[in-house]
């Protein structure tokens, strides 16, 4: 080709004075500039915006990155001679270099999950299969490391060609992750922050040096047990609510008593209680009689059989369902206070028709109000001959007792100081007591004679 061919192609080739690239999509990661057919003076324009990158590759070598900002691409700018060299001394190939755009914004609302449920191992439940899902953005940070390893000569590239990799990369990551932190099932939840840190600490290292970019946020939205997992610890925390296994199954004998009584149309309001009192004796064996000598359920008197018949109780008198200790009776408010007063920390429920469920002793007014206070028990801080410690009063009047000349310290709540132990009213009320008279020396006098 001559001189003047060459010269008659160049001039049908369109002069760029500016070089630059607006982006209107969202998942556009890299697009190669058009130069084909067009000339590049030695004084055209390169505008990079921000979130930008222009990366010059020459003769297929990647020549320079440039980040935001404007450059005059003229052949004294050291990093472009080799780029342009062609267009000062080589007019017959001017073309012989690309450049490609790379937008180095955060994309955002990527999308990640567990394909299939994973096994972990839980301390509690033991192994159990759970599943993930969330999202995660990034962006690249190393445009050159980019294009070296993903991109090479694709002239546009969509988020859409990575995100499938860093998916599948992050999720067996994520696998991994939960498995070295030993968290609690139950406490999975009050750790997902923590645990997408962790992920983003652990992920940016190998993917910035495979791929060029960085994991900007990793957000783990939910974990999930199977639906089978789900139901039985909705059920054991159904449990835990209600408290006593063998009372829950005695409130839902009582409430298949109700249900079959109010249903006449099995045939008349008769057969319907008759099988309500079925279901409840039923119900009453299966769940709470089993393994205790033929005991029943009996609307009217609780559970009975096995032991020692139980009275009716007084006519006229209010009665409770009261259940405590694996059996059931129907008593008095004065009955079941007497043996609440008997063990106050013991789980007493009580129960009355209409109520929705079983209440404890200290939320019936009839029965608290009738409940004995408790003896307070009186204790000081010790520190003397016996050692130091806790000690009740009656330890404090036995340890006197045994060394009356000895030093005794006590102090309690209220107290300026250490004290005597002689000087504390209630144990000195407590030495001058004495033992109690023996019999016949006191007491009321003999009745008069007839």
């Amino acid at each position: 080709m001559g001189i003047w061919d060459t010269l008659t192609s160049h001039a049908k080739a369109q002069f760029l004075d500016v070089i630059d690239w607006t982006d209107d999509s969202s998942d556009t990661v890299v697009y190669r500039f058009p130069v084909f057919d067009k000339a590049i003076t030695d004084q055209s324009k390169l505008i990079v915006r921000e979130g930008q990158a222009a990366v010059f590759v020459s003769e297929g070598q990647l020549s320079d990155v440039f980040g935001p900002g404007t450059y005059t691409l003229d052949t004294r700018n050291t990093p472009i001679t080799s780029f342009f060299q062609t267009i000062k001394y080589g007019l017959s190939y001017p073309y012989k270099g690309d450049i490609l755009f790379v937008n180095t914004r955060q994309f955002t609302e990527n999308r990640w999950g567990t394909a299939n449920p994973f096994m972990m191992r839980d301390a509690e439940f033991g192994p159990v299969r759970v599943r993930a899902f969330g999202i995660y953005s990034f962006r690249v940070t190393d445009p050159a490391e980019f294009i070296r390893q993903i991109v090479g000569t694709d002239g546009l590239f969509t988020r859409d060609e990575i995100t499938g990799q860093l998916k599948r990369k992050l999720v067996s990551a994520l696998v991994d992750t939960i498995g070295q932190a030993r968290i609690p099932v139950l406490d999975l939840a009050a750790n997902y922050m923590d645990l997408g840190d962790a992920m983003r600490d652990r992920m940016n290292p190998a993917v910035q040096e495979a791929y060029g970019i960085t994991i900007s946020d990793f957000t783990i939205e939910n974990i999930s047990l199977p639906e089978e997992v789900e139901k039985a610890l909705d059920a054991r925390t159904k449990m835990g609510v209600l408290g006593n296994l063998d009372a829950y199954a005695k409130l839902q004998a009582a409430d298949a008593i109700g249900t079959a009584a109010a249903n006449t149309g099995i045939g008349g309001a008769g057969i319907g209680m008759g099988v309500g009192f079925g279901m409840g004796n039923m119900m009453g064996n299966q769940m709470a009689g089993m393994g205790q000598g033929g005991a029943h359920f009996n609307p009217h008197t609780g559970m009975a059989g096995g032991g020692a018949a139980v009275p009716p109780p007084v006519p006229g008198a209010e009665t409770f369902h009261y259940s405590f200790g694996g059996s059931q009776q129907q008593l008095t408010a004065d009955a079941i206070a007497s043996e609440v007063a008997k063990n106050r920390t013991g789980k007493h429920l009580i129960w009355q028709a209409g109520w929705a469920g079983w209440k404890p002793w200290t939320e019936v007014p009839a029965i608290a109000g009738k409940v004995p206070p408790a003896a307070a028990t009186l204790s000081f801080h010790y520190h003397g001959d016996a050692g130091p410690g806790e000690k009740s009063l009656d330890e404090v009047i036995a340890i006197l007792k045994a060394s009356p000349d000895g030093t005794h310290h006590l102090w309690a709540e209220g107290f300026d100081g250490w004290k005597p132990a002689k000087d504390v009213p209630e144990v000195a009320a407590a030495l001058s007591a004495g033992p109690p008279p023996p019999p016949g020396s006191g007491g009321p006098p003999p009745p008069p004679a007839s």
